[in-house]
């Protein structure tokens, strides 16, 4: 039942390289302050910070003891500043220096931008009268390994910058964090991708190469997948089943780690979990279906009670042994197993009743394409009741997406009862949500289907008008509906799937969706290229692309185990259903996918 690890599995490069080498570049650039400082740290940095270098470590290059995380307190003449290249933070920044010119105070000031310095930020400090005070440099600290097969960006701006915004800053960051993979791991024979910036970064990446200094390696994995995240935006418009995915929903990962409250802990006070491969209970059921999870925990609660049990009998030697060698394990695996039996009981509280039984079976028929206006009264109701802000639109940008946008009428009583609810505020919401093309409103013209078209010649434009309204649920085919067509997305309804023994990806969602960006990293990568698929690509937009590298020695041996493992690189965030459908295609074709977010 729980996904292990296959026989023949290809070895992972070993991606703790990464963190060695942003925490020696780190170290680095704070002894070129030489003497003991103050060092002010970004929040948003804290929890990527502690993944590569404790605060002994830091301490030890400050000289001190002065960790902080506000701008208030100071104890040296020396001040640091750790920060994302933001505006703001540099605004702040240049206040407090023209305050201490102000107040006499001396003191040098050093600004560590990263993962890279924007001229923006420069020009800031010019503007305010500082630039000459403080010396700045950057940390290219691109790629944070969270686990053996998952490495992060970890920049959550990346969406809203890049997709609403048109704001293009991060597309070097990402062709510098592929620069970086292939200067240590080696060069890439193949590079596929879909999207207008994955188009960009692979631009941004050629340039790097171009500029930079060759250098030839054996590589450690040879095939790179780039696609935006606007290219399926239906995948993490669904409610996740997978356990992780449900941590994910109800507590929030951050950086790798969780932290359960009191209701999980059975406690008065929380505690933070690393969620990788590290914790085997978590590693045996994070790819599963939620439906599975209680057996296996059950289950996993047997077999250590009987590692217990062994104890009784044992003589002195024999208990010394089991002290010394199983003891310590099973206390651990035990405090892991109540962790996760208590987030089990968390989610099962929230996620088995009615209410999100009813959630399931609307999306699932959204994205069947079946009973379209019954879904959209459960939406109105979802709304009304005030059941979740999140959810309910959720809801409305998988109906506009799968529907290709709202009819007028629709649109316009969705949203009043929406604000009426919520609030005015979030006319913005909707504003930001009809830019990025998740909930648009059909225009004059596009609801009338061919079967409508023909029975309007015979009848008056009254008699059109009703058979319009009548005609709702088949408005013009969207491409999503096309797409889910012809790349079989949505399994033939009324078969039975077995969730214990999933046959494909779509178990993730319950076996009604395969995730559209899964399916076409598996096709394009069986037919090595886009060849035969040009009419998906036309219905994506196109931005289609697949480029043959330098490193031939690596084609020539297919079967190795560079050739076996595949880089997918997601431009503006992943879900973790995603992530657990790479790990079923991966372990049914006997490749590794290594797993890159925002």
């Amino acid at each position: 039942m729980a996904h292990t690890e296959w026989k023949d599995a290809p070895g992972l490069p070993d991606f703790s390289l990464l963190k060695r080498l942003a925490r020696d570049q780190l170290i680095f650039l704070l002894e070129q302050l030489p003497g003991k400082k103050d060092l002010f740290i970004d929040a948003d940095l804290m929890s990527p910070l502690d993944r590569i270098a404790n605060v002994t470590i830091l301490k030890f290059c400050l000289y001190t003891s002065s960790l902080k995380y506000t701008y208030f307190l100071f104890f040296f003449c020396r001040l640091c500043f750790l920060i994302r290249p933001r505006i703001q933070t540099v605004k702040w920044i240049s206040d407090l220096v023209n305050a201490d010119k102000v107040a006499g105070r001396f003191r040098r000031y050093k600004i560590i931008f990263t993962p890279q310095k924007f001229y923006a930020c420069e020009t800031v400090l010019e503007e305010q009268g500082v630039y000459g005070d403080v010396t700045t440099d950057e940390w290219n600290f691109y790629i944070l390994p969270l686990d053996d097969d998952i490495l992060s960006l970890e920049l959550p701006e990346f969406f809203r910058d890049n997709f609403l915004e048109g704001d293009q800053r991060w597309v070097t960051t990402a062709g510098s964090a592929l620069r970086l993979l292939q200067s240590v791991y080696g060069s890439f024979s193949k590079v596929y991708g879909i999207g207008r910036c994955a188009k960009m970064v692979y631009e941004s990446w050629r340039e790097l190469m171009e500029d930079g200094e060759q250098r030839t390696r054996q590589p450690e994995f040879a095939k790179v997948f780039l696609v935006d995240r606007d290219v399926d935006f239906v995948t993490p418009l669904c409610s996740q089943v997978v356990y992780e995915g449900l941590v994910d929903d109800l507590f929030r990962i951050k950086c790798g780690s969780v932290e359960f409250g009191p209701d999980v802990t059975s406690s008065d006070k929380s505690i933070k979990v690393m969620l990788n491969s590290q914790d085997k209970v978590f590693s045996e059921i994070r790819n599963e279906h939620f439906s599975n999870v209680f057996g296996f925990l059950s289950q996993k609660a047997k077999n250590l009670q009987t590692a217990y049990d062994k104890r009784r009998g044992m003589d002195i030697q024999q208990m010394k042994a089991f002290v010394a060698d199983e003891l310590k394990g099973l206390k651990q695996e035990h405090r892991l197993l109540s962790l996760h039996i208590g987030a089990s009981e968390s989610m099962m509280k929230k996620k088995t009743k009615q209410d999100f039984q009813e959630l399931l079976k609307t999306e699932h028929s959204l994205l069947e394409g079946f009973e379209i206006r019954e879904c959209i009264t459960y939406i109105e109701e979802h709304i009304n009741r005030q059941v979740s802000m999140i959810d309910s639109l959720r809801l409305l940008c998988l109906l506009s997406i799968t529907e290709n946008g709202l009819l007028s009428k629709d649109y316009r009583s969705l949203k009043a009862q929406y604000l009426q609810s919520y609030g005015i505020e979030h006319l913005l919401t909707f504003a930001n949500l009809r830019q990025l093309g998740l909930l648009e409103e059909q225009q004059a013209g596009e609801t009338l289907t061919v079967m409508e078209s023909k029975v309007g010649k015979l009848v008056n434009d009254k008699t059109v008008g009703k058979l319009t309204d009548a005609f709702s649920s088949l408005a013009k085919k969207s491409n999503f509906r096309a797409l889910s067509k012809r790349l079989a997305l949505v399994p033939k309804s009324g078969e039975e799937y077995d969730l214990r023994v999933p046959r494909d990806m779509a178990y993730v969602f319950s076996g009604a969706y395969i995730p559209l960006s899964c399916k076409l990293i598996e096709q394009v990568l069986e037919r090595d290229g886009w060849t035969g698929m040009e009419e998906v690509t036309r219905m994506l937009n196109g931005q289609e692309f697949a480029v043959t590298g330098g490193s031939s020695s690596s084609e020539a041996r297919s079967k190795t185990d560079a050739q076996r493992i595949v880089l997918v690189m997601f431009l503006g965030g992943c879900t973790f259903s995603e992530i657990s459908a790479l790990r079923f295609l991966g372990k049914e074709r006997g490749t590794y996918y290594v797993k890159q977010m925002e």
